[in-house]
Parts: structure tokens; C-alpha cells; sequence
């Protein structure tokens, strides 16, 4: 027996969610006393492979179908890797991608699913964490069965690192054509101007406390100070001061960055769920009860309008009118 992981790419290039998944499967396959395989389906598998031998997998297969990932390939190989009970569980990232492949691997296998986990367990069974009541508690959950399938939160577990020693090997499976119902024709690129906030190693986030539109661009002379990228919690999204794709938080995008700055955001559930994976997290904020200061590394309770532009200063930028 054994725990299969599904990797993920995309436009030739494996997805950040690809190498967490590969901890957290590693993490389930300790507590079930078993190994980790890993499957990557589609573009160039060979070179894929190579740079999913972390660490901790035990054995890694390949499917060469297609250039781009295909969910429904991705189904019909899992369907028959896992056809002869080998795999105990599989964990797939809790993506679009993986969305809409696991409850199709769920159904193919009669297998339960378990979705949206940040922690993963065994004890005489599958056991899950989840968030709950919009992330103000978290729960365990039993899992029916002897074997599920189990989606994982990006962001909740580290990538694997390290080299690994893992077998490669081209997986004996079939894949129907004629069962592949959808096709990747080519991708939209995002607005001109535009960032993509999980991919940043500093990010500057700015909330409610900055009162103002016209005030952002204090928040905005700091991030090109510190050559950082400028996000945002709900309200100021809400608002219209910051497009959407700057959001972080349960509705928005969930973030890893080396350093995340927090001004003037109070802390709400809702966003915290969406940065407490970053390494190092500066909050400033005039209230010393903030929930943002209970995850915090470092806090400055101090007022926004006098921290940001010393430390503009500090870093060597242009301190804007306001």
C-alpha cells in the first residue's frame, strides 16, 4: 500500500501547490507507515519528474499525454494506477485543477473525499483538519473507509526540498481520447500592469486603517522602496481602491511570501487564513488588541500616517503627499 500524490503545471512549469503536496502526502504516508508515489500527467514529464525527486517520494510516475495538464487525463491515469488497490489514499491540491479531478477520482475508485484539508492524520482510519465556521475553529474529521481521496489547502504545508532518490518510471496506463471532453486552447493573460501576489517574496498589504483611496500611495512609495508588491484585505477591494487580484484572504488568494507587512488590517479570520503561511509578518496598527498581532512576528502599535513614511525614509524612497 501506498499514498499517491497528483502533481499539476502549467504552461511548462510545475505549480507551487505540486511540491506542498508532495509534504503533505509525505506527512500521511508516515502516519499510515507506508510510502509516497507522486504521478505528473502530460507536458515534459521526463524533466517534471526529475524536479519532483524530493525528498521523501519513493517512486514517480509519468504519463506523456498532452502538453498542458488535463484534469480528465489526470482522472483516467489515477483511475488506472490505482485499479489494483495499490494506493491507500490520494492527495491532490486543492486548486481549480485539482477541483475538478478529485471528486471524478472519488467517484471512479468508490472512494470517499475529503476536501480543503490543512492537516492529515491516521488513527485506525483517515483522520482530516479542517477549517470551520469561516475559519474562526478548526475540526477534525473521520473519514470513512479504508482508503479516500483527499484535496489539500495550498499554502497550509511547505514544499518538499531536498534531493530525493525516488524510482522513475512511465506509468502502464491507457488513456481513452475520446473520453477527454475538454482541451487547453491557450491561456488569458491578466490586465496589463497586473501581478500575480502569490509569486511574491515581499508583499505590502494595506486595510481599512488606511481610511482613503488617495492615501494608498504612501502604502504603494513603501512597497517600490522595498521593492515589494502592494496587496490588500477585503474592504479596500470592496471599495474599489485595489483590483481584485491584489485580494488576500479566504475570497481572495492565499499568499506565502518571505516577509508580509500588514497596515492597518485588524487581523479578521477570513484574512489571516489567507497569509499565515508567510515566513516573517510585520503588523502595524494603533489597536494593541488587533487579532493581527496574535500571529505576528513583529508589531508596531503605532499610527500608520507616521510609521510608513519613516520607513520610506529608512529604505531610501520618496515620501508622497497625502
Amino acid at each position: 500500500m501506498a499514498v499517491l500524490a497528483v502533481a499539476e503545471h502549467r504552461r511548462g512549469d510545475l505549480r507551487d501547490p505540486s511540491f506542498e503536496v508532495l509534504t503533505a502526502g509525505r506527512e500521511l504516508a508516515d502516519a499510515a507507515g507506508t510510502e509516497l508515489h507522486v504521478v505528473v500527467t502530460g507536458g515534459d514529464v521526463d524533466a517534471f519528474a526529475e524536479d519532483l525527486n524530493r525528498e521523501g517520494v519513493d517512486a514517480i510516475h509519468t504519463v506523456d499525454y498532452g502538453e498542458e495538464f488535463n484534469a480528465e487525463v489526470a482522472v483516467q491515469a489515477v483511475d488506472q494506477l490505482a485499479a489494483d488497490g495499490e494506493f491507500e489514499h490520494v492527495v491532490v491540491p486543492n486548486t481549480v485543477n485539482g477541483l475538478g479531478s478529485a471528486p471524478a477520482i472519488a467517484q471512479r475508485l468508490g472512494r470517499p473525499i475529503a476536501t480543503d484539508a490543512i492537516g492529515v492524520d491516521v488513527d485506525e482510519g483517515l483522520i482530516i483538519t479542517r477549517e470551520l465556521y469561516g475559519g474562526k475553529t478548526e475540526g477534525t474529521i473521520a473519514v470513512d473507509g479504508p482508503a479516500a481521496v483527499v484535496t489539500v489547502r495550498p499554502g497550509e504545508w511547505p514544499a518538499a526540498e531536498g534531493a530525493g532518490d525516488a524510482a522513475i518510471e512511465a506509468a502502464d496506463v491507457d488513456i481513452d481520447e475520446g473520453a477527454i471532453g475538454t482541451t487547453v486552447t491557450g491561456f488569458q493573460e491578466v490586465g496589463a500592469g497586473d501581478v500575480d501576489i502569490t509569486e511574491a517574496e515581499v508583499l505590502v498589504s494595506v486595510g481599512r486603517g488606511i481610511e482613503e483611496e488617495e492615501n494608498i500611495v504612501l502604502i504603494q512609495a513603501l512597497a517600490e522602496a522595498l521593492d515589494a508588491t502592494v496587496s490588500a484585505s477585503r474592504p479596500i477591494v470592496d471599495n474599489e481602491w485595489l483590483p481584485k487580484d491584489r485580494q488576500v484572504g479566504q475570497s481572495g488568494k492565499v499568499v506565502t511570501p518571505d516577509v508580509y507587512i500588514a497596515i492597518g488590517i485588524s487581523g479578521a479570520v477570513q484574512h489571516v487564513a489567507g497569509m499565515k503561511g508567510s515566513d516573517t509578518i510585520v503588523a502595524i496598527n494603533t489597536d494593541p488588541s488587533a487579532p493581527i498581532y496574535d500571529i505576528a512576528d513583529f508589531g508596531i502599535e503605532d499610527d500608520l500616517f507616521d510609521v510608513v513614511p519613516a520607513l520610506i525614509e529608512e529604505f531610501g524612497g520618496d515620501v508622497p503627499d497625502f
